[in-house]
């Protein structure tokens, strides 16, 4: 084979970014550079890694000469085919990735804030200049979701998405109820195994699984809806007694990512929800995500796996790189025609979601509280299905007054609306102690 027949047969890489998951990639890249040649049909070649400190050392073995910290260094190199950008947040990410596709570059990423917030100009972009853009990673770690709903499903309109998105926030929570132990120790434990950053704030207020779930929202009902257009709660702010509560009544807790079509509206939500404890979803413990999808033609299927970690995210990202350099991903960007100009589905308002609910109210062991609580949640259009309330020790009259109890309620179906108009009155009982907790109920 002569030289020239060979560089026609190769593709060069460059590499922005050597946290953790940009490691990994580099690793796969080096150590297992014949099988990646073998299943792209060509030699794919790391030429450039670009960092911000070129002289930090590294946990693989890269070649001399490898390893830079000028971006511009890939950019103007006419040689280098596919940038993996493997660096997090908005700026310089986005700068970064519109110049690389100016450049006339292909793009891999796993930064899902960045096509979240702008996957439409990004995307533009790319089409402009007749590139394509590989997000695989961007959203549950090694579960090949993006290729699922992209390709494997396109004969379905999905008509509803039911997700367990953030490993952290599944960890704490499955710690939390197998142990007994409360949020904060939990969640030390999680930083201390490598689960939870030093600053976990994104993974646990419900960012980082809106987030994706905006991106699949685009991807399954081709509309982008902004993180504050639903709501969105986190695990930060959970009791372990509620955890408790809901298991008593047949159900786990999960921080759960919704969005179906109802009624022609798009409903999304990201919030703890409690899911019965026979369903595949409430079953998957520890670090790991699960999708479950429904399409008009297929059904429900269930795609779990890890959800995060370097490893896992890697293989994704190695595996957008193959499809892009096969070509693959350049046929599914086109035809997908993601973050276009199209009709957009209207976002359900939060007040008329519908479903039934779990309350759990700290209230004053006496006579009457259950009857106030219900004659105000009756007024609202609020029907009870069952009541928890565990039996107390006897105490004199006087002592009962200074003793506090959980109630818990499970409502019949209802909205979101009418619970929110119900909490002033609810504020105002003096039996009734706050806050009062309150989830959404998958059955």
């Amino acid at each position: 084979m002569s030289a020239a027949e060979s560089d026609s047969l190769r593709t060069q890489v460059a590499l922005i970014g050597m946290g953790t998951v940009g490691t990994e990639v580099a690793r796969i890249l080096t150590e297992k550079s014949e099988t990646m040649t073998h299943r792209a049909g060509r030699d794919i070649r790391l030429k450039r890694v670009v960092v911000r400190d070129a002289t930090k050392p590294r946990n693989v073995e890269l070649p001399a000469g490898t390893v830079a910290d000028n971006i511009q260094d890939i950019i103007d190199d006419n040689e280098i085919d596919v940038v993996v950008q493997l660096i997090g947040g908005i700026e310089p990410a986005r700068e970064i990735m519109l110049a690389c596709l100016a450049a006339g570059k292909d793009v891999v990423t796993a930064n899902k804030a960045l096509i979240c917030e702008h996957g439409d100009e990004l995307f533009a972009k790319a089409r402009e200049q007749g590139q394509s853009i590989a997000y695989e990673a961007a959203v549950a770690g090694g579960i090949p979701i993006i290729a699922v709903m992209g390709q494997s499903l396109t004969a379905n309109q999905i008509v509803s998405i039911e997700a367990i998105l953030n490993g952290t926030s599944n960890f704490i929570l499955s710690e939390m109820l197998a142990e007994g132990r409360p949020y904060e120790k939990v969640l030390k434990e999680a930083q201390r195994l490598g689960y939870a950053e030093a600053d976990p704030t994104m993974d646990v207020d419900g960012t980082d699984a809106a987030q994706k779930l905006v991106i699949l929202s685009q991807l399954a009902f081709g509309t982008k809806v902004p993180i504050a257009d639903f709501p969105r709660e986190g695990i930060d702010k959970l009791d372990l007694l509620d955890l408790q509560y809901a298991r008593e009544l047949g159900y786990i807790v999960k921080l759960l990512a919704v969005a179906k079509l109802v009624t022609g509206q798009l409903e999304l939500h990201v919030q703890p929800t409690l899911v019965r404890k026979e369903q595949p979803l409430a079953q998957v413990n520890g670090p790991y995500n699960m999708i479950a999808l429904t399409g008009d033609e297929l059904g429900r299927a269930w795609f779990a796996g890890a959800g995060a970690g370097g490893v896992a995210t890697a293989s994704a990202v190695v595996a957008d790189l193959i499809d892009t350099v096969v070509g693959r991903t350049a046929l599914t960007f086109r035809r997908n025609d993601l973050w276009s100009e199209r009709p957009s589905l209207p976002v359900q308002p939060a007040e008329e979601i519908s479903r039934r609910y779990y309350l759990r109210f700290m209230v004053d062991d006496k006579p009457h509280v259950l009857a106030d609580i219900a004659d105000i949640l009756g007024r609202h259009g609020i029907s009870i299905a069952s009541v928890v309330q565990h039996e107390t020790p006897e105490t004199s009259p006087d002592e009962a007054n200074g003793n506090c109890v959980p109630l818990v309620i499970m409502t019949h179906t209802t909205t979101e609306g009418k619970l929110r108009s119900a909490d002033e009155e609810l504020d105002a009982l003096s039996s009734v102690h706050p806050p009062h907790s309150r989830m959404p109920v998958l059955d």
